[in-house]
Order: structure tokens, then C-alpha cells, then sequence
């Protein structure tokens, strides 16, 4: 099978203290394949690794040990990351630019331009709610305007991966139901996203396949259905009832 991400065997390790002589795990001995056409899930306590994983991924970090491939390529063909769209969770927009501005900032940054990149640049703003206010600094945004925002950068390069960063802090229920549009949509064109949030109903509603990461491990890899018959009850239990039973079994060990 094509996989659209892996991690093979990866570990990240950091160093601190005096003469940096102490080593943090951040991720250990993770393996994590995503097909093609799947909004996977990646959950987790704070300090987890999850955004250490999304890190590797980018190539913003090196892994330690083992192996990452980003749209069946080594993730040191950077050269894939123009097909790759990402929304970070905080986003460093100068809030003096206005909202056609940054994207066209970005835009150009991914490599598009001419009418290609006016055409993106209206059809986004369009998608997301903010064609009305293209003009206006970021300065006078709600934090939800700019996670549409975030999203519309994302997408100005119709990547053939998604990689959303607690994509729905922030956003309305106007917002949330975009986000999820979006997120079916690409899942439709046979397109990937990969999601890292704490909103678990949002998650259990939108993935496919997930993945609970625990201390820099994997502690649970598999469909959202089989992790919410994970544990001893034989009636159907919420999300966050079944992490916790599986957080409970991690520390117990």
C-alpha cells in the first residue's frame, strides 16, 4: 500500500541542562502509517509528543532515530512540502498586514503567482468568510477570523496533505462546520488530513483512524469505533471515556 505519511521506528530526543547533559524524550520507538484518503486523528494528554510527531513531519525538527515519509518520499525531499498545507495552532501573523496581504505573503512563499495566485487568493477568502474584509488589518480580528484565516493559508495551494493543528480553537459554530466541510471535502478527493486536537467529539465525528499517543508512545492505534469498544463496558461509552480507561492502563504498567 501507498501511504501518504509514515514514522518508522522514530525517536526525538533533546538535550538540556548545564553542558546539556540531561536527555529528554519528547517521542520513542513510534511506527504510524496513514493511507491515502483518511482523516487521521492524533490524540493525547498535554506533553504527549503530538506536536514533537507534526514537527518530524514538516522537517521543522530531525528525528533522532528511525524514518518519516511524507507523500511516499523521505522527508528530506523537501521539495514535497509544497503539497503540503499546515494550520498551526498559534498562529504569528504580523497583525499589521491585512487579510489579502498574508496571503499573498504565503502564497508566493509556496510558489504561486500571476492570476494563479489572485484567483486562489479571492477563492479562499471567498470559502472562508472573509472575502468582506480582505482589506482590513489582522489587528481588528476576533481569534476566529484569524483560525479562517489560518485555514485559508493552509489551503491556497490545494495540498494533497492537511495537517491541522488544534484546527478548532477559536472558531464558532459557523467556523467549526467550514472546518468540517473542508475536512470531508478533501477526504472525498482522496486527499489526507491529519488532525491534532483536544476537541474529542469534533474528532470523533470527522476521523477515520486515530492514534493515542501517551509519554512520546503509542498506546493506541486503530478506527475511532475500536477505541470506543476498547474497554470492559458492553454499552457504547463516550470518547473520553475510553481514553481515560486507556490513560489509566498506561500509568498502571
Amino acid at each position: 500500500m501507498n501511504w501518504a505519511v509514515q514514522w518508522e521506528g522514530v525517536s526525538k530526543y533533546y538535550y538540556s541542562g548545564l553542558g546539556r547533559w540531561r536527555r529528554v524524550t519528547a517521542v520513542q520507538d513510534v511506527t504510524l502509517s496513514v493511507p491515502y484518503g483518511v482523516i487521521f486523528g492524533l490524540l493525547g494528554p498535554n506533553r504527549a509528543g503530538k506536536t514533537t510527531l507534526l514537527k518530524l513531519l514538516l522537517s521543522l525538527t530531525p528525528p533522532s532515530a528511525g524514518r518519516i515519509y511524507r507523500l511516499g518520499y523521505p522527508i528530506q525531499n523537501i521539495q514535497t512540502l509544497s503539497r503540503v498545507g499546515y494550520m498551526h495552532e498559534n498562529h504569528a501573523f504580523p497583525n499589521y498586514l491585512t487579510a489579502s496581504e498574508i496571503l499573498y505573503l504565503y502564497g508566493g512563499l509556496t510558489g504561486l503567482s500571476g492570476p494563479h495566485l489572485r484567483r486562489r487568493v479571492e477563492e479562499e477568502l471567498e470559502r472562508v468568510g472573509l472575502a468582506d474584509r480582505r482589506n482590513e488589518p489582522l489587528r481588528t480580528f476576533s481569534k476566529g477570523m484569524i483560525q479562517r484565516l489560518g485555514l485559508a493559508q493552509a489551503l491556497l495551494a490545494e495540498p494533497d496533505l492537511l495537517v491541522l493543528d488544534e484546527p478548532m480553537e477559536g472558531l464558532d459554530l459557523l467556523g467549526r462546520q467550514l472546518l468540517r466541510q473542508v475536512v470531508v471535502q478533501m477526504r472525498q478527493q482522496g486527499k489526507t488530513v491529519v488532525i491534532v486536537s483536544h476537541t474529542l467529539t469534533e474528532m470523533e465525528q470527522l476521523c477515520d483512524q486515530v492514534a493515542v499517543l501517551m509519554a512520546g508512545r503509542i498506546v493506541y492505534n486503530g478506527t475511532m469505533e475500536e477505541l470506543l469498544k476498547s474497554n470492559k463496558h458492553t454499552d457504547r461509552v463516550s470518547l473520553e471515556k475510553a481514553l481515560m480507561d486507556i490513560y489509566d492502563q498506561r500509568i498502571a504498567v
